[in-house]
């Protein structure tokens, strides 16, 4: 266990909250009790604020969130915005005319609002932040990842292996939890970062101590300094327990 822990990073989806999308008592008793020792918990989330301030609250954070994969940091006090990157609007309208191509599924998320199976007619006039495809197999996924990874602008990642999420390129977990070590004075030496997908790869990486779910991608597994329990089986408590942040 690094001792020199300050900051615990939690991914929502597929980690911290489980199939029902909630909260399991013993991970929310598990957050309480990290915060009580005096770690740092911060949500990093896929999510957009709306979707997931009222997880912040049930695990009683006060301080920092990172929303969109990273283009948004939120001091959830106002909240108040303390960091926005957008994704380029060309862009999203080519991403969407790629997806009636393939007849996938998508979502898009503008800073107003969260489209999904639908788009604006005035996509250009519009702040974005995050364009997703939801799909039925690889073939196509796959098909659709060689257009996106031609694009220098994009950051491609996932938060299922039939999903693709995209920012604007640099935008991931780990650039977000950057900007608050550097408000805060830390390093990432000072992280835990838990998630499962691959939009956690960057935050798992760079962490003092990465944990990958035990549902996570093999990836992120690879990547990771311990594997723990799956978020059907409390997880992110069961991690918090085995590197000591809680009581046994």
């Amino acid at each position: 266990m690094n001792h020199d822990i300050r900051l615990i990073v939690l991914d929502m989806d597929g980690t911290t909250l489980n199939s029902s999308h909630q909260i399991s008592r013993s991970n929310t008793l598990a957050v309480h009790e990290a915060s009580e020792a005096g770690y740092e918990m911060m949500i990093a989330t896929g999510r957009s604020l709306p979707a997931v301030a009222h997880f912040a609250e049930e695990l009683k954070m006060k301080d920092w969130i990172i929303t969109g994969n990273g283009s948004e940091i939120w001091e959830l006090s106002g909240p108040e915005l303390k960091h926005r990157q957008l994704l380029n609007a060309a862009l999203v309208e080519k991403m969407n005319q790629i997806k009636v191509k393939h007849g996938a599924r998508h979502w898009a998320a503008s800073v107003d609002k969260v489209w999904k199976n639908e788009m604006p007619e005035d996509i250009q006039s519009r702040q974005w932040l995050k364009f997703g495809y939801d799909l039925d197999d690889t073939a196509v996924r796959d098909q659709i990842l060689h257009l996106l990874h031609q694009e220098d602008e994009l950051e491609v990642s996932n938060s299922s292996p039939l999903n693709i999420e995209v920012n604007a390129a640099g935008v991931h977990k780990a650039a977000a939890i950057e900007k608050v070590l550097e408000d805060r004075g830390w390093g990432f030496h000072q992280v835990m970062a838990l998630g499962d997908s691959l939009n956690d790869l960057t935050m798992i990486r760079e962490a003092g101590v990465g944990v990958a779910m035990g549902n996570a991608q093999e990836e992120v597994k690879q990547e990771a300094d311990f594997v723990t329990a799956d978020f059907e089986a409390d997880g992110v408590a069961e991690a918090l327990r085995h590197l000591g942040i809680i009581k046994k």
